[in-house]
């Protein structure tokens, strides 16, 4: 995969720099460890993944311990940082909500936020229905709905665990967006409603008169301090680099400074409902 490919050929010019600053030949790099010479080259041109060993010794001949951690980690999400739908999905939506699951077991605390859609673990049964349904129909994988459904249920058990904290944070169009027939959206917002009173769970909803700090591109999940998840049409983002976790708590920062939280976030809530129960009403006379 292209992605991949990058991936290698960024960690190899970053370990050819550190070499290059050290003021060693790849000749003598690799004597020092009884390594071919051809490693050097062809670790330092992307042709071929260097070990966490390899980086280990690499960092040390140089003497830059302090790139260990990024380049290690680099070489961990080379693998995850790209993940296409497809392949992800050809299993089926419930496949894919076991593994949300899975990593969500190992979490601790949970920053979310999302632009336009109400996060899955705050989500209703039929909400969440119409969101998997979308993705079975535009990916074309197997329809397994109903499976689906249940597994994405489940991983909301989570939320009544006292050792976990969440803070959600969404713009308020996620509440007035048609993304739902009306009585779905109705179900959707009073469970909203009584989420933001919940123990543990922090809901922020930034009002649509709010200059954003940012461009909101794209929603994203921070599970602890360890890994970024972020969704677009075509992949799933795994992002485990550090100053790319930073950069997104940064973000995320930003955005739940301008939300609303306690009563000002229900009273958001109940004005889209409001707006909800107006537009049935004008539905019902036309």
């Amino acid at each position: 995969m292209r992605d991949i490919a990058r991936a290698r050929q960024a960690i190899g010019a970053r370990l050819k720099e550190l070499r290059l600053d050290a003021r060693l030949t790849g000749r003598q790099l690799a004597a020092r460890y009884g390594w071919q010479p051809s490693k050097i080259s062809k670790i330092e041109s992307g042709k071929q993944t260097p070990s966490e060993a390899d980086i280990e010794a690499w960092c040390r001949a140089v003497e830059r311990p302090d790139e260990q951690a990024d380049l290690i980690a680099s070489l961990r999400a080379m693998e995850t940082l790209y993940a296409e739908w497809r392949r992800q999905l050809r299993h089926g939506t419930k496949a894919k909500q076991q593994n949300w699951l899975e990593m969500e077991a190992e979490t601790k605390s949970f920053r979310v936020f999302e632009p336009c859609v109400i996060p899955g673990l705050l989500q209703t049964g039929e909400y969440a229905r119409q969101r998997l349904a979308q993705s079975i129909a535009f990916y074309e994988t197997p329809n397994d709905l109903e499976e689906g459904v249940a597994t994405r249920l489940r991983r909301q058990e989570i939320l009544y665990d006292s050792s976990r904290t969440f803070h959600f944070v969404i713009l308020e169009a996620a509440l007035r967006l048609g993304m739902a027939p009306l009585d779905v959206m109705f179900g959707q917002l009073d469970r909203l409603m009584a989420a933001s009173a919940m123990p543990r769970v922090r809901l922020g909803v930034i009002p649509m008169q709010t200059v954003l700090p940012f461009t909101p591109l794209n929603g994203f999940w921070l599970l602890d301090r360890r890994v970024v998840l972020a969704e677009t049409y075509s992949a799933e983002l795994t992002l485990t680099l550090p100053k790319e976790i930073k950069q997104h708590e940064r973000m995320f920062d930003l955005y739940a400074k301008a939300a609303h939280y306690g009563p000002l976030a229900r009273r958001l809530i109940a004005s889209a409902i409001e707006a909800l129960s107006q537009l049935a009403e004008d539905s019902a006379t036309t």
